[in-house]
C-alpha cells in the first residue's frame, strides 16, 4: 500500500474541527496519507493544543486562535458568539501560519480543511495551495445540508415526508435536530460547509462508496472531484497485520482500563453503552437506562462522563459483577472485544462507522445533530439495528429499551449477520484495490505533481 516514489515530499496541512469527532477521522487520514510519502502538519487551535494528552510523533504541529485560547469554546457564552469570533479571528491566524511556513521555505502543497471551515479554503487561494474539503459527516447528512444550500429544501419544512435524490423517504423525525431550532446558527453553520465546496479541488468525505453508492454516483455528476476515503478508523481494527496502527494517535482523554473485565465474560454477552464526548442526557433518561441496565438479564459496561455521573440514580453500584460505570474508554478495542453483543449508541458518525467496521449490532437512541438521520439509515436502509421509541417528552423508557436490547441480544440473528456483512465490505474497501484505497492513493499521487 505504501508509496516509494517520494523522491519529494509532498506537504499537506491537516485542518479538522477542533472537537474529538473531527479530530480522530481527519488524523486517520493523514496517517494514509504519511504511508504514500505525504509529509502532515497537523493544524488545531490553541485552546486543543494545549488539552491534547499526545500527537503522533511523525507529524508536525502549528495552531491558530479561535478568539478564546485560554478558557476554551464554552467561555463564549454560546455558539454563535464562539462562531462569530472564530471566523473572525481563525482565518487570519491560519494565513499567518501558511505566511510563517512561505518565508521559512517549507512548501505547503495541499490544505485538507474540516469542511466546516470553509474560510480555509479561501485562506488557501491566497497563497495559490491546493484545498481538499474534508466532509466527516456520512453522505446522507451531506445531502440534506446540501440541498438547503442549493434552495431546494426550504425552511421551514411544511411536508410531513421529505424526498431528496437517492436518499430514503424522510420523516420529520428523521431529519438533523438543527432543522427544528428556534436559533438557526447551528443548521446555517453545517449548511455553510458548501458554501464554496465547488471551489475546492478535492472532495473527501469519510464513508466507503458500498455504504453510499447511490448518493456517491449522482453527487459526483454535480462534482466530479468526490472521493470516498474512509472508513477512517486505525487499521489494526480492520487488518490485524497493522500492528502499529491500534490507536488514533491524539486524543483529549484519557482511557480507563475495562479489558480485564471483559475478559471474563462469555461471548457476546455484554451490552455496551455510550452517548459520546457531546450529548447531555437529562436525568430522567438516565434513570430510565439505569433501571433497565439493572432488569435485563445481560452485563453491560456503560460509559458516563464524569460531568454526567451526578444524574445517576443514588443507589446505583457503578461496579458489580454484572455491571462496569466507567467515564470513558477506548471504544474501538470494547467493540472489537468478542464480550460485546449489542452497542447502545447516541448515533454519532464516528461511533457507527466504528461499530460498522466491528460487525457489532446497535440500539440507537438519537438525541442531537445528525443522530436521527444516522438512526434512520441503522434500522431502514443497513439494518444493522433497532431505534427505540420514545414519549411525548421524548424519553426512551426502560420497558422499550429492554425489548430492544432483548430483540439484538436474543432474538434477531439477521441484525448481526447484516453488520458483518457490511463490515466485510468496509475492509475490502480500504485493501489494496478497494474502492477507498484507490482514491487514497490517487489523492496522494496528484500532490507528488504539484
Amino acid at each position: 500500500m505504501e508509496n516509494k516514489n517520494t523522491a519529494r515530499r509532498a506537504h499537506c496541512l491537516v485542518l479538522p474541527y477542533p472537537l474529538q469527532g473531527h479530530i480522530n477521522p481527519m488524523l486517520q487520514f493523514s496517517k494514509l496519507l504519511e504511508r504514500q510519502g505525504v509529509r502532515i502538519t497537523l493544524v488545531t487551535t490553541r485552546f486543543c493544543y494545549n488539552n491534547l494528552h499526545s500527537v503522533p510523533p511523525s507529524m508536525a504541529i502549528e495552531t491558530i486562535s479561535d478568539g478564546f485560547d485560554k478558557l476554551g469554546p464554552t467561555s463564549a457564552g454560546g455558539s454563535k458568539a464562539y462562531l462569530d469570533r472564530f471566523w473572525q479571528v481563525g482565518p487570519e491566524t491560519f494565513a499567518e501560519v501558511l505566511e510563517k511556513l512561505g518565508k521559512s521555505n517549507d512548501h505547503v502543497d495541499c490544505v485538507v480543511y474540516d469542511a466546516f471551515f470553509p474560510w480555509a479554503l479561501d485562506v488557501a487561494k491566497r497563497f495559490g495551495i491546493v484545498g481538499a474539503a474534508y466532509l466527516t459527516q456520512n453522505m446522507t447528512v451531506n445531502s440534506i445540508y446540501y440541498h438547503v444550500h442549493l434552495g431546494k429544501l426550504q425552511l421551514p419544512l411544511k411536508e410531513s415526508e421529505i424526498s431528496l435524490p437517492n436518499l430514503p423517504t424522510l420523516q420529520h423525525e428523521d431529519m438533523p435536530s438543527f432543522f427544528f431550532d428556534e436559533d438557526p446558527t447551528l443548521l446555517n453553520f453545517v449548511v455553510g460547509q458548501f458554501s464554496n465546496i465547488d471551489k475546492a479541488d478535492w472532495i473527501l468525505c469519510n464513508t466507503f462508496y458500498e455504504l453510499d453508492k447511490e448518493i456517491v454516483d449522482w453527487i459526483m455528476k454535480i462534482l466530479p472531484n468526490f472521493k470516498t476515503i474512509g472508513p477512517n478508523i486505525p487499521y489494526f481494527f480492520l487488518d490485524k497485520r497493522c500492528e502499529d496502527d491500534k490507536d488514533y494517535g491524539v486524543t483529549q482523554f484519557k482511557s480507563e482500563e475495562c479489558m480485564e473485565w471483559l475478559n471474563d465474560k462469555p461471548k457476546r454477552s455484554v451490552v455496551y453503552i455510550s452517548f459520546g464526548s457531546l450529548v447531555t442526557i437529562c436525568e430522567e433518561q438516565m434513570e430510565e437506562v439505569a433501571c433497565c441496565l439493572k432488569e435485563c438479564p445481560n452485563y453491560f459496561l456503560w460509559v458516563v462522563r464524569a460531568s454526567e455521573e451526578i444524574k445517576l440514580p443514588k443507589d446505583f453500584e457503578k461496579k458489580t459483577e454484572k455491571c462496569l460505570v466507567v467515564t470513558w474508554c477506548s471504544q474501538l478495542k470494547v467493540l472489537a472485544h468478542e464480550a460485546i453483543g449489542c452497542f447502545v449508541t447516541h448515533c454519532g458518525w464516528n461511533s457507527i462507522i466504528e461499530t460498522l467496521c466491528l460487525g457489532v449490532p446497535t440500539v440507537t437512541i438519537p438525541r442531537w445533530s445528525d443522530q436521527s438521520t444516522n438512526a434512520k439509515l441503522i434500522s431502514d436502509v443497513w439494518k444493522i439495528g433497532i431505534r427505540t421509541p420514545t414519549d411525548k417528552k421524548n424519553i426512551v423508557r426502560r420497558e422499550a429499551l429492554k425489548y430492544c436490547i432483548k430483540e439484538i441480544m436474543e432474538i434477531n440473528k439477521e441484525m448481526k449477520n447484516n453488520a458483518i456483512q457490511w463490515r466485510n465490505l468496509a475492509i475490502k474497501a480500504v485493501s489494496e484495490g478497494g474502492s477507498s484505497n484507490k482514491n487514497v492513493i490517487e489523492f496522494a499521487n496528484s500532490l507528488f505533481t504539484l
